[in-house]
């Protein structure tokens, strides 16, 4: 079965005006368009266009709690994946995820705690971890991503001290260890300081000449986030410019922030975070010290494998979901399934046909597949991004 599907952006204030119009051929709202959630999310479940095919049910969610048999195959209860098209036009908070057990452990606490899963100093929303993969479509993608080691990190912080000694303590917590260094900076008494510190040192140096991108990128932060450990953070972190058809694979553990660009987003469908810092929002030093993955690693590139001809998958080990790029050539392209999925194009106009369905789909549609479907043929001109259960 191929149900159309549609949602409106979420108008998160980091989010830009018209990148999302501008890729899905719509009208800008004139609002900041941040995120488009195409999945059964309940914070913003996706649109049925017509609810009459499926019992009048309005949306995705209410349709798969009422259906799930028919809607996600036997076995299935919930829809393991959450896409989204993602526009930062400014950055996002830095971040992390829990692992599984991370995660039911801290819901069960907070729940036993009597902690309102609605309270802002929650956690934990749900029992389950947060996995995603970022996959650029605009010519650049920048973020932050992971720590970086601790002689890259020293190496910046000498440059910009200059022998005046003011980041001496920072200098000194980096030879203790990554986790301590963090530990301090969000301590406001101890490091507040050195954060002022910094902050006019990366000011003054992106001013007079070229710098490296963690300075560039601790002065860029600097005027939207005065004073906020996370400002420092980033000085630890690796700096990432994804061009356009690369992808991250953000584990659980992995610190990080997007600091600007276009993307797909595709990640499990739940809402735990834990923030660093660039955010208004809570942050919960001791827990999000305990989530941290402190080794330093190489940016987590996530490769694609062409699977058949004009087909990518971009396939994270464990984590229960796939995305695919699709690019059909005169012959078509043929795509395996792993389960529900869901089909969003962006370019040009496309033919999709299945087990027992077909659907013809512009730029700026979507449409979920339901799992008897199984493998589409698809043809015409254009590309597509199909997120399925693996």
């Amino acid at each position: 079965m191929f149900l159309s599907i549609t949602n409106v952006p979420r108008d998160y204030a980091w989010g830009s005006t018209d990148a999302i119009a501008r890729l899905l051929g719509r009208t800008p709202s004139g609002k900041p368009e941040a995120e488009l959630w195409l999945g059964a999310h309940p914070g913003s479940p996706s649109v049925i266009v017509n609810p009459a095919v499926v019992d009048g049910r309005a949306n995705l969610a209410d349709w798969i709690e009422a259906e799930p048999d028919r809607a996600l195959g036997q076995g299935r209860r919930h829809l393991p994946f959450l896409m989204k098209v993602l526009a930062a036009a400014a950055p996002l908070s830095i971040q992390a995820h829990p692992t599984p057990e991370q995660a039911r452990a801290g819901f069960d606490r907070e729940n036993r705690a009597g902690v309102p899963l609605v309270a802002t100093e929650r956690n934990y929303k749900d029992p389950f971890p947060k996995p995603e993969i970022i996959y650029a479509l605009s010519e650049t993608f920048d973020a932050l991503c992971g720590f970086r080691s601790v002689a890259d990190a020293t190496a910046d912080v000498q440059a910009l001290d200059g022998g005046t000694g003011r980041l001496g303590d920072l200098s000194a917590k980096l030879g203790e260890s990554l986790e301590a260094t963090v530990a301090w900076l969000f301590d406001a008494d101890a490091a507040a300081a050195t954060i002022a510190a910094v902050s006019e040192l990366a000011v003054a140096a992106s001013a007079a000449g070229a710098v490296s991108p963690n300075v560039a990128t601790v002065a860029e932060l600097v005027g939207l986030y005065p004073g906020d450990a996370g400002v420092v953070v980033a000085l630890l972190l690796n700096r990432v410019t994804l061009s356009r058809g690369e992808a991250l694979f953000l584990p659980a553990g992995n610190i990080h922030a997007y600091l600007g660009g276009l993307g797909i987003e595709l990640m499990a469908p739940s809402d735990n975070v834990l923030r660093g810092g660039l955010t208004p929002k809570h942050v919960d030093v001791p827990e999000l010290l305990h989530v941290l993955d402190f080794d330093p690693l190489p940016l987590p590139y996530l490769r694609g494998v062409e699977t058949a001809p004009g087909v990518w998958r971009f396939d994270p080990t464990d984590v229960g979901f796939a995305l695919l790029h699709v690019v059909p050539g005169e012959s078509g392209a043929v795509v395996s399934l792993g389960g529900p999925s869901i089909v969003l194009v962006t370019e040009g106009e496309l033919h999709l046909k299945g087990q027992d369905g077909n659907i013809r789909l512009s730029r700026g549609e979507a449409v979920y597949v339901t799992p008897d479907e199984w493998r589409l043929a698809v043809t015409g001109s254009g590309e597509a991004f199909v997120a399925t259960s693996a």
